[in-house]
Protein backbone atom coordinates (compact mmCIF):
# COMPACT_ATOMS: atom_id res chain seq x y z
CA UNK A 1 0.00 0.00 0.00
CA UNK A 2 2.97 2.49 0.86
CA UNK A 3 3.62 2.45 -3.18
CA UNK A 4 1.05 2.91 -4.42
CA UNK A 5 0.60 6.42 -4.43
CA UNK A 6 4.48 6.38 -6.49
CA UNK A 7 3.08 3.88 -8.93
CA UNK A 8 -0.20 6.00 -9.40
CA UNK A 9 1.76 9.35 -10.00
CA UNK A 10 4.24 7.30 -12.37
CA UNK A 11 1.90 5.50 -14.38
CA UNK A 12 1.74 7.03 -18.47
CA UNK A 13 -1.57 6.72 -18.83
CA UNK A 14 -2.69 9.32 -15.76
CA UNK A 15 -0.32 12.18 -17.18
CA UNK A 16 -3.49 13.98 -19.00
CA UNK A 17 -5.63 13.11 -15.84
CA UNK A 18 -2.53 14.83 -13.81
CA UNK A 19 -4.83 17.05 -11.80
CA UNK A 20 -7.08 14.51 -10.84
CA UNK A 21 -4.91 11.88 -9.66
CA UNK A 22 -3.18 13.93 -7.56
CA UNK A 23 -6.46 14.33 -5.64
CA UNK A 24 -7.15 10.53 -5.78
CA UNK A 25 -3.67 9.91 -4.50
CA UNK A 26 -3.89 12.67 -1.41
CA UNK A 27 -7.04 10.77 -0.03
CA UNK A 28 -6.00 7.11 -0.75
CA UNK A 29 -2.87 8.71 1.45
CA UNK A 30 -4.93 10.82 4.13
CA UNK A 31 -7.73 7.82 4.58
CA UNK A 32 -5.15 4.42 4.45
CA UNK A 33 -2.04 5.22 4.82
CA UNK A 34 -2.13 8.17 7.31
CA UNK A 35 -0.41 10.50 5.85
CA UNK A 36 -0.58 14.26 5.56
CA UNK A 37 -1.17 15.06 1.56
CA UNK A 38 0.34 17.70 0.15
CA UNK A 39 -3.81 18.95 -0.74
CA UNK A 40 -4.53 19.17 3.31
CA UNK A 41 -1.98 22.13 3.01
CA UNK A 42 -4.04 23.99 1.15
CA UNK A 43 -7.15 23.12 2.87
CA UNK A 44 -9.18 25.97 4.64
CA UNK A 45 -9.39 24.00 8.05
CA UNK A 46 -7.42 21.92 9.52
CA UNK A 47 -8.91 18.99 11.79
CA UNK A 48 -7.14 17.48 14.39
CA UNK A 49 -7.95 15.17 17.75
CA UNK A 50 -7.81 16.28 21.28
CA UNK A 51 -5.02 13.59 22.79
CA UNK A 52 -1.93 13.98 25.04
CA UNK A 53 0.09 11.05 23.87
CA UNK A 54 -1.59 8.55 20.75
CA UNK A 55 0.27 10.24 18.89
CA UNK A 56 0.71 7.67 16.19
CA UNK A 57 -2.68 6.48 16.19
CA UNK A 58 -4.17 10.01 15.08
CA UNK A 59 -1.18 10.03 12.55
CA UNK A 60 -2.33 6.50 11.31
CA UNK A 61 -5.89 8.14 10.96
CA UNK A 62 -5.21 11.16 8.94
CA UNK A 63 -5.42 13.73 11.53
CA UNK A 64 -3.26 16.97 10.95
CA UNK A 65 -2.72 17.94 14.15
CA UNK A 66 -2.79 16.64 17.93
CA UNK A 67 -4.47 19.08 20.72
CA UNK A 68 -1.92 18.51 23.82
CA UNK A 69 -3.42 18.33 27.59
CA UNK A 70 -1.65 21.11 28.74
CA UNK A 71 -2.32 20.14 32.88
CA UNK A 72 -0.56 17.19 31.77
CA UNK A 73 2.85 17.88 30.12
CA UNK A 74 3.24 21.14 32.93
CA UNK A 75 3.11 19.10 35.79
CA UNK A 76 5.97 16.47 34.66
CA UNK A 77 8.77 15.84 36.45
CA UNK A 78 11.65 17.77 34.05
CA UNK A 79 12.97 14.31 32.77
CA UNK A 80 9.66 13.17 31.81
CA UNK A 81 9.12 16.00 29.79
CA UNK A 82 12.43 16.01 28.13
CA UNK A 83 11.26 12.30 27.23
CA UNK A 84 7.31 13.51 26.41
CA UNK A 85 9.09 16.14 23.61
CA UNK A 86 11.52 13.62 22.37
CA UNK A 87 8.35 11.34 21.60
CA UNK A 88 6.24 13.81 20.15
CA UNK A 89 9.00 15.24 18.17
CA UNK A 90 9.02 11.59 16.44
CA UNK A 91 5.64 11.22 15.57
CA UNK A 92 5.92 13.78 13.00
CA UNK A 93 3.06 15.67 13.93
CA UNK A 94 2.29 19.39 15.22
CA UNK A 95 0.57 20.36 17.78
CA UNK A 96 -0.77 24.25 17.32
CA UNK A 97 -3.07 23.46 20.56
CA UNK A 98 -3.58 22.90 23.88
CA UNK A 99 -6.30 22.33 26.24
CA UNK A 100 -6.81 21.56 29.73
CA UNK A 101 -4.90 24.46 31.13
CA UNK A 102 -5.62 24.91 34.86
CA UNK A 103 -5.46 22.56 37.41
CA UNK A 104 -8.67 22.24 39.62
CA UNK A 105 -6.83 23.26 42.52
CA UNK A 106 -5.53 26.19 41.00
CA UNK A 107 -8.57 28.60 41.92
CA UNK A 108 -8.69 31.53 39.75
CA UNK A 109 -11.83 32.84 41.53
CA UNK A 110 -12.84 32.61 45.26
CA UNK A 111 -12.14 33.52 48.76
CA UNK A 112 -8.80 31.56 48.11
CA UNK A 113 -6.79 32.43 45.32
CA UNK A 114 -3.34 33.02 45.13
CA UNK A 115 -2.09 35.13 42.38
CA UNK A 116 1.52 34.03 42.88
CA UNK A 117 1.07 30.60 42.28
CA UNK A 118 -1.27 31.26 39.85
CA UNK A 119 1.68 33.14 37.46
CA UNK A 120 4.49 30.66 38.58
CA UNK A 121 2.29 27.99 37.01
CA UNK A 122 1.18 30.08 33.95
CA UNK A 123 4.25 30.73 32.90
CA UNK A 124 5.89 27.34 33.35
CA UNK A 125 2.69 26.05 31.32
CA UNK A 126 3.51 28.81 28.78
CA UNK A 127 7.29 27.51 28.71
CA UNK A 128 6.62 23.83 28.15
CA UNK A 129 3.93 24.95 25.68
CA UNK A 130 6.39 26.99 23.40
CA UNK A 131 8.66 24.33 23.55
CA UNK A 132 6.08 21.74 21.97
CA UNK A 133 5.21 24.44 19.46
CA UNK A 134 2.14 25.42 20.84
CA UNK A 135 0.33 28.91 19.35
CA UNK A 136 -2.96 28.73 21.21
CA UNK A 137 -4.01 27.02 24.51
CA UNK A 138 -7.65 26.29 25.60
CA UNK A 139 -8.62 27.99 28.76
CA UNK A 140 -11.81 26.02 29.83
CA UNK A 141 -10.70 24.51 33.24
CA UNK A 142 -14.32 24.52 34.88
CA UNK A 143 -13.09 23.17 38.20
CA UNK A 144 -10.58 25.93 38.66
CA UNK A 145 -13.18 28.77 37.61
CA UNK A 146 -16.19 27.22 39.62
CA UNK A 147 -17.57 29.87 41.81
CA UNK A 148 -18.13 29.00 45.27
CA UNK A 149 -21.45 29.09 46.53
CA UNK A 150 -20.85 31.75 49.00
CA UNK A 151 -19.19 33.83 46.25
CA UNK A 152 -20.82 36.87 44.08
CA UNK A 153 -21.06 36.26 40.30
CA UNK A 154 -20.05 39.95 39.77
CA UNK A 155 -16.48 39.74 41.96
CA UNK A 156 -16.07 36.27 40.35
CA UNK A 157 -15.85 37.88 37.08
CA UNK A 158 -13.83 40.79 38.31
CA UNK A 159 -11.14 37.82 39.46
CA UNK A 160 -11.77 36.46 35.86
CA UNK A 161 -10.67 39.73 34.42
CA UNK A 162 -8.21 40.05 36.78
CA UNK A 163 -6.36 36.89 35.94
CA UNK A 164 -6.86 36.68 32.33
CA UNK A 165 -4.90 40.87 32.22
CA UNK A 166 -2.06 39.29 34.18
CA UNK A 167 -1.19 36.26 32.06
CA UNK A 168 -2.12 37.36 28.27
CA UNK A 169 1.41 39.92 28.74
CA UNK A 170 2.97 36.43 29.70
CA UNK A 171 1.05 34.59 27.15
CA UNK A 172 2.40 37.02 24.29
CA UNK A 173 5.91 37.06 25.27
CA UNK A 174 5.83 33.04 23.88
CA UNK A 175 3.89 33.84 21.02
CA UNK A 176 1.09 32.06 22.54
CA UNK A 177 -2.71 33.45 22.33
CA UNK A 178 -5.02 32.04 25.52
CA UNK A 179 -8.99 31.27 24.00
CA UNK A 180 -11.44 31.26 26.64
CA UNK A 181 -13.49 28.22 25.77
CA UNK A 182 -17.75 28.46 27.32
CA UNK A 183 -18.30 26.02 29.32
CA UNK A 184 -22.35 23.66 29.74
CA UNK A 185 -23.51 24.71 33.45
CA UNK A 186 -22.96 20.63 33.82
CA UNK A 187 -19.04 21.96 33.74
CA UNK A 188 -18.96 25.15 34.96
CA UNK A 189 -21.16 26.96 36.67
CA UNK A 190 -19.47 30.50 34.95
CA UNK A 191 -18.84 31.55 31.44
CA UNK A 192 -21.72 29.06 29.60
CA UNK A 193 -22.04 30.82 26.57
CA UNK A 194 -19.80 32.54 23.40
CA UNK A 195 -21.53 35.50 24.06
CA UNK A 196 -20.29 35.43 28.18
CA UNK A 197 -16.97 34.49 26.61
CA UNK A 198 -17.22 37.12 24.10
CA UNK A 199 -17.57 39.75 27.03
CA UNK A 200 -15.06 38.34 29.09
CA UNK A 201 -12.29 38.76 25.74
CA UNK A 202 -13.65 41.87 25.66
CA UNK A 203 -13.32 43.06 29.02
CA UNK A 204 -9.27 42.12 29.14
CA UNK A 205 -8.82 43.70 25.74
CA UNK A 206 -5.79 42.29 25.09
CA UNK A 207 -4.43 40.51 21.75
CA UNK A 208 -3.37 37.26 23.54
CA UNK A 209 -6.84 36.73 24.93
CA UNK A 210 -9.58 35.95 22.57
CA UNK A 211 -11.93 32.95 22.38
CA UNK A 212 -12.92 29.47 20.85
CA UNK A 213 -16.41 27.68 20.60
CA UNK A 214 -16.93 24.11 21.18
CA UNK A 215 -19.73 23.30 19.31
CA UNK A 216 -20.54 20.74 22.10
CA UNK A 217 -21.01 23.28 24.40
CA UNK A 218 -22.73 25.65 22.17
CA UNK A 219 -25.37 23.13 21.06
CA UNK A 220 -26.15 21.95 24.69
CA UNK A 221 -26.63 24.93 26.24
CA UNK A 222 -29.23 26.38 22.90
CA UNK A 223 -26.76 28.82 22.08
CA UNK A 224 -27.43 31.11 18.42
CA UNK A 225 -24.87 30.10 15.76
CA UNK A 226 -25.44 33.68 14.92
CA UNK A 227 -22.95 34.02 17.87
CA UNK A 228 -19.75 32.90 15.67
CA UNK A 229 -20.18 35.87 13.40
CA UNK A 230 -20.76 38.14 16.05
CA UNK A 231 -17.86 36.73 17.19
CA UNK A 232 -15.90 36.46 14.18
CA UNK A 233 -12.40 38.79 14.98
CA UNK A 234 -11.86 37.00 18.06
CA UNK A 235 -12.21 33.67 17.48
CA UNK A 236 -9.36 31.27 17.73
CA UNK A 237 -10.20 28.38 17.98
CA UNK A 238 -13.18 25.09 17.02
CA UNK A 239 -13.61 22.05 18.71
CA UNK A 240 -16.23 19.62 17.88
CA UNK A 241 -18.33 16.44 18.84
CA UNK A 242 -21.81 15.01 18.06
CA UNK A 243 -24.20 16.38 20.85
CA UNK A 244 -25.85 13.37 21.14
CA UNK A 245 -23.39 11.21 23.36
CA UNK A 246 -19.92 13.78 22.84
CA UNK A 247 -19.35 11.34 20.05
CA UNK A 248 -17.29 11.61 16.66
CA UNK A 249 -19.16 13.18 14.25
CA UNK A 250 -19.80 11.19 11.44
CA UNK A 251 -23.71 12.53 9.56
CA UNK A 252 -25.21 16.13 8.80
CA UNK A 253 -28.45 14.31 10.37
CA UNK A 254 -27.05 14.47 13.39
CA UNK A 255 -26.75 17.68 14.46
CA UNK A 256 -26.92 21.42 12.94
CA UNK A 257 -23.78 21.41 11.58
CA UNK A 258 -24.53 23.19 8.39
CA UNK A 259 -25.73 26.13 10.35
CA UNK A 260 -22.50 25.85 11.95
CA UNK A 261 -20.01 25.59 9.49
CA UNK A 262 -21.74 28.58 7.21
CA UNK A 263 -21.10 30.96 9.73
CA UNK A 264 -17.96 29.89 9.79
CA UNK A 265 -17.52 30.08 6.35
CA UNK A 266 -19.22 33.70 6.53
CA UNK A 267 -16.32 34.60 9.36
CA UNK A 268 -13.94 33.84 7.10
CA UNK A 269 -12.21 31.25 9.85
CA UNK A 270 -9.54 29.49 8.98
CA UNK A 271 -8.21 27.65 11.84
CA UNK A 272 -8.09 24.60 13.49
CA UNK A 273 -11.27 22.15 14.25
CA UNK A 274 -10.58 20.02 16.73
CA UNK A 275 -12.86 16.55 17.24
CA UNK A 276 -13.12 16.40 21.14
CA UNK A 277 -15.05 13.87 21.33
CA UNK A 278 -15.73 9.83 22.66
CA UNK A 279 -15.36 6.59 19.99
CA UNK A 280 -15.66 2.47 20.79
CA UNK A 281 -14.43 2.16 17.31
CA UNK A 282 -11.51 4.78 16.56
CA UNK A 283 -10.13 3.36 13.37
CA UNK A 284 -13.16 2.76 11.70
CA UNK A 285 -14.97 6.46 13.06
CA UNK A 286 -12.07 8.44 12.51
CA UNK A 287 -11.11 8.46 8.77
CA UNK A 288 -15.07 9.21 8.37
CA UNK A 289 -15.23 11.97 10.64
CA UNK A 290 -12.17 13.64 9.12
CA UNK A 291 -13.51 13.08 5.31
CA UNK A 292 -17.27 14.35 6.83
CA UNK A 293 -16.28 17.54 8.37
CA UNK A 294 -13.95 18.79 5.46
CA UNK A 295 -17.05 17.94 3.08
CA UNK A 296 -19.30 19.55 5.66
CA UNK A 297 -17.51 22.85 6.10
CA UNK A 298 -16.83 23.09 2.03
CA UNK A 299 -20.66 22.50 1.59
CA UNK A 300 -21.43 25.11 3.25
CA UNK A 301 -19.80 26.94 2.08
CA UNK A 302 -21.14 26.47 -1.14
CA UNK A 303 -24.27 26.37 -0.16
CA UNK A 304 -23.81 30.34 1.32
CA UNK A 305 -22.40 31.30 -2.09
CA UNK A 306 -18.64 31.72 -0.85
CA UNK A 307 -17.66 28.63 -2.99
CA UNK A 308 -14.74 30.91 -5.05
CA UNK A 309 -14.06 32.37 -1.29
CA UNK A 310 -13.51 29.05 -0.02
CA UNK A 311 -11.32 28.33 -3.18
CA UNK A 312 -9.25 31.02 -2.59
CA UNK A 313 -8.23 30.19 0.93
CA UNK A 314 -7.56 26.81 -0.20
CA UNK A 315 -4.79 27.89 -2.59
CA UNK A 316 -3.42 29.96 0.32
CA UNK A 317 -3.18 26.91 3.19
CA UNK A 318 -4.52 26.93 6.22
CA UNK A 319 -3.04 28.57 9.64
CA UNK A 320 -2.11 27.31 12.24
CA UNK A 321 -4.58 28.38 15.42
Amino acid sequence: MRTLPRLILRSPRRQGSRAAGLAVVALTATVFLGRQPALAAHAPVQIGWCTSKEFNKAKAAGFEYVELGVRAFTTMPDDEFDRYIESFKASGLKAPVGNGFLPNELKVVGPEINKDAQLEYVKKAFERAQKLGLKVIVLGSGGARKVPDSWSKDEAMKQLVDFAKRIAPEAKKRGIVVAVEPLRQQESNIINTAGEGLAWVKAVNHPNFQLMIDFYHLSVEKEDPQIVLTAAKHLKHIHIANPTGRAFPLAAAEADYAAFFKNLNKAGYRGGISVEANTKKFDDEAPRTIAFLREAYAEAGKSDGNSDAVKGAAGQGSKDK
